[in-house]
């Protein structure tokens, strides 16, 4: 059975998409400054989001970080995705003298997304739940030295084999998305601390990858590792290493699944959960990583959040986004008028 997985909620109005021309300040068209990796200009500025956003009169410009940003623009939004104390500080400073720009986002808010133990405490005291469901976080470790210390540490958590061991730093390279399996006692100590380690949770190998714009949010599918039974805990043994697991070359939106596995977590819930996220992240561009425990059809799990993900893989990217820029424009001039 094939099931369509792409799904878009919005709790604004709908831009109009080809005719609709932005205006910052003074009239002027809207001008985003950017400042984002080689790697991350290649997939987020691709043709057909620039074609879109000059029809509607937006303009992205590259931030030179050879000079000083106040000596740049004027922009109307500032996009970022640069790690360092240094950048940070130079964000701050250039919203303290200009507070009418909009950063995307705030530097001391993606900050938390870089820990992964901190990443997760936000949903865990969330303590979420609704008439649609129940989102947790798996049970977790942080491991931070010795790694021959890890099979107690992990013993006296109580934690249950198998174990997801992921990276404790995200910094935006691979290596940082890798993660290990870790089937018995003995793998654990061939791990590499600093790292998280999560209670593997079955899921039926999907996992939904739920992009978030300001008030938009897209679901897609995504495959995942596959369930784990006991005849695998009593068979495997040692430490099994993979990649990034969910990419758009796993996308599991046109496969032929089983309908309890592939069906979509409920929209109130989502809605509501990106809301309450939103909220006490302060963050308005985001992803959650979310399975559902296999066998339930309530019981979810958020495993990971990202900041600024890889957009350029949700289909349909360049209308969400250049509505959503729009939007913030539009929620700035009403704000301007309702304080005048």
């Amino acid at each position: 059975m094939k099931l369509s997985g792409e799904i878009v909620y919005s709790n604004g109005e709908k831009e109009e998409e080809e005719e609709e021309v932005g205006e910052g300040r003074s009239g002027r068209k809207l001008v985003v400054g950017y400042a984002l990796t080689s790697k991350k200009v290649k997939s987020f500025l691709q043709p057909k989001l620039e074609r879109l956003a000059r029809k509607k009169g937006i303009l992205f410009v590259a931030i030179d970080q050879s000079r000083p940003l106040s000596e740049q623009g004027p922009f109307d939004i500032v996009l970022h995705k640069l790690t360092g104390r240094e950048w940070q500080q130079i964000l701050e400073d250039y919203h303290e003298q200009h507070p009418e720009v909009t950063v995307l986002d705030p530097p001391d808010a993606i900050q938390h997304l870089y820990n992964r133990q901190s990443m997760l405490q936000q949903v865990s005291d969330l303590n979420f739940s609704d008439p649609h469901g129940e989102v947790g976080v798996p049970k977790q470790l942080v491991i931070t030295d010795d790694p021959l210390s890890i099979p107690l540490a992990v013993a006296q958590a109580g934690l249950s084999l198998p174990l997801v061991a992921k990276p404790l730093v995200v910094d935006g390279s691979a290596k940082s998305h890798e993660l290990s399996l870790a089937y018995d006692q003995f793998s654990l100590s061939m791990l590499e601390p600093p790292l998280v380690l999560q209670e593997f949770v079955n899921h039926g190998g999907v996992l939904f990858k739920v992009y978030i714009v300001g008030e938009t949010i897209k679901v897609v599918r995504r495959f995942s590792l596959p369930n784990v039974n006991k005849h695998d805990l009593l068979h495997y043994t040692g430490l099994f290493r993979f990649p990034r697991v969910s990419c758009a070359s796993a996308n599991a939106d046109d496969a032929d699944l089983d309908p309890c596995i592939a069906e979509l977590p409920p929209r109130p819930m989502l809605e509501r959960l990106a809301k309450e996220l939103r909220r006490c992240l302060g963050l308005r561009l985001f992803n959650i990583d979310v399975i559902r425990e296999h066998g339930t059809r309530d019981r979810f799990y958020v495993i990971d959040i990202n900041y600024f993900p890889g957009y350029g893989k949700m289909p349909g990217y360049e209308h969400i986004f250049t509505d959503f820029l729009l939007s913030l424009v539009k929620g700035e001039y009403r704000r301007r008028l309702s304080t005048s």
